[in-house]
Formats: structure tokens, C-alpha cells, sequence
């Protein structure tokens, strides 16, 4: 709008994800931001992650939505205390695999690790990618990782219509849809209003479970 001429230096740090809050605050709203042209969407899964990412945000002259999830602040990790920043727009390879890539971000990543370790114990190796930045979108190490294993697999916690998944899923699609061997999957929460009761809302969400059976449903 401003020919790049304007500079807008702003971090808006915000929760998001469930933790027993029902619908109107355990929403995963992160496909909402990511629509919009000139905001960086960051969402980060590991406290060594969110140091430095927030770090690069706090150095980027443009607006940053820096989402984080309401179950991951109570997350452990190695963290420097050394000064350190990540850049903004880097994907990560979080475990290395052959068989199937499984892209994640936030908390499914977690869930998507937990699975590929489950797998590992029958042989299948699962590459697990973490997108970190979700606007702008890194998808170089996903299409290497694609070329390799010929199946990809989507894990997220926000609605899959018209969710991050589906944008990467089409992705893939047109630029590695060659090197497909079957179909792009994505698993993300039941769409429907998130209920308040920890028992019902345990039920909204892809587990290590049904992550691990779908891969095997793919690789088979």
C-alpha cells in the first residue's frame, strides 16, 4: 500500500489452542491471520524456538502475530542464555525420516514426534516438519522431504476447512503432485464448537494414536 515505505514494528504476543476454556477461548484461529498480506504469523512448539523467533519478531519492522499455545507454556526445554534470534520464515526438521512426512506446527508437532517414535518401533520412519512461521510459509525442506518419501500427511489443531492444511496440501499438489504416491492427508479437530468438558475436548483433537494409524493406513 506504502511502496514497502512504511515500517510497522509491532509484536502482539496471544494465546490460543485448547486448555479447558470452551469455544470462546480454546479457539486455534491462526488460518485467520495467516490470510492476511504483510503479517507474519509465528507459532512456535519448543522453548528454544519461541527465544529466538521472538527475538527476530521483536527486531522485524513489520506487524507480528506470535501465537502461542496455552498448553505449551508449562513446556521444558534446553534454552541458551545467551543471546540468540531465528529467523522469521524457516521451516525446521524436527526428526528425519524416509517413509512419510508429517508436517505439524505448535502443539500437534508434539503429537505428530510422539507418533513418528511410536512408528519408528515397527520400522516406519516418519520425517516430522516443523513449519514454525506460517506466514510466510517455508515449504522448500516439506517439497525435499516430499521427493523423498512420496507421502505427506498434515497434523494441525485448528477446523481443516480452510485451515493451514488445506493451503499446504494445495501446495504440494501443484509443485511435487508427480512425486505423490498417494493422496495429501490432513488431521485436525472436529469441526464443531469446542465443548468445555476435559473429556469431550480430548475427543476434539488427533492423538498419537490416530496419527500413527493413519500413517500406517499410508504406507501400507
Amino acid at each position: 500500500m506504502f511502496g514497502s515505505q512504511a515500517r510497522v514494528p509491532l509484536v502482539i504476543r496471544t494465546p490460543a489452542g485448547w486448555g479447558q476454556l470452551a469455544a470462546t477461548h480454546s479457539q486455534s484461529l491462526e488460518a485467520w491471520f495467516a490470510h492476511v498480506p504483510g503479517l507474519l504469523v509465528v507459532m512456535p512448539a519448543t522453548p528454544y524456538d519461541a527465544k529466538g523467533l521472538l527475538k527476530a519478531a521483536i527486531r522485524s519492522d513489520n506487524p507480528v502475530i506470535f501465537i502461542e499455545h496455552s498448553r505449551l507454556y508449562g513446556a521444558k526445554g534446553e534454552v541458551p542464555d545467551a543471546e540468540y534470534t531465528l529467523p522469521i520464515g524457516v521451516s525446521d526438521i524436527k526428526r528425519p525420516g524416509r517413509d512419510i512426512t508429517i508436517v505439524s506446527y505448535s502443539r500437534m508437532l508434539h503429537v505428530a514426534l510422539g507418533a513418528a517414535e511410536e512408528l519408528a518401533k515397527d520400522g516406519v520412519e516418519c520425517e516430522v516438519i516443523d513449519l514454525r512461521t506460517l506466514r510466510p510459509l517455508d515449504m522448500a525442506p516439506v517439497y525435499d522431504s516430499v521427493e523423498k518419501t512420496h507421502r505427506a500427511l498434515i497434523v494441525e489443531e485448528d477446523w481443516t476447512t480452510c485451515g493451514m492444511g488445506a493451503e499446504i496440501a494445495a501446495r504440494i499438489g501443484r509443485y511435487r503432485f508427480d512425486y505423490l504416491d498417494v493422496p495429501v492427508e490432513r488431521m485436525g479437530q472436529v469441526e464443531v464448537p469446542m465443548p468445555y468438558a476435559k473429556n469431550l475436548e480430548e475427543l476434539m483433537f488427533p492423538d498419537e494414536k490416530s496419527v500413527a494409524q493413519k500413517v500406517l493406513e499410508m504406507v501400507a
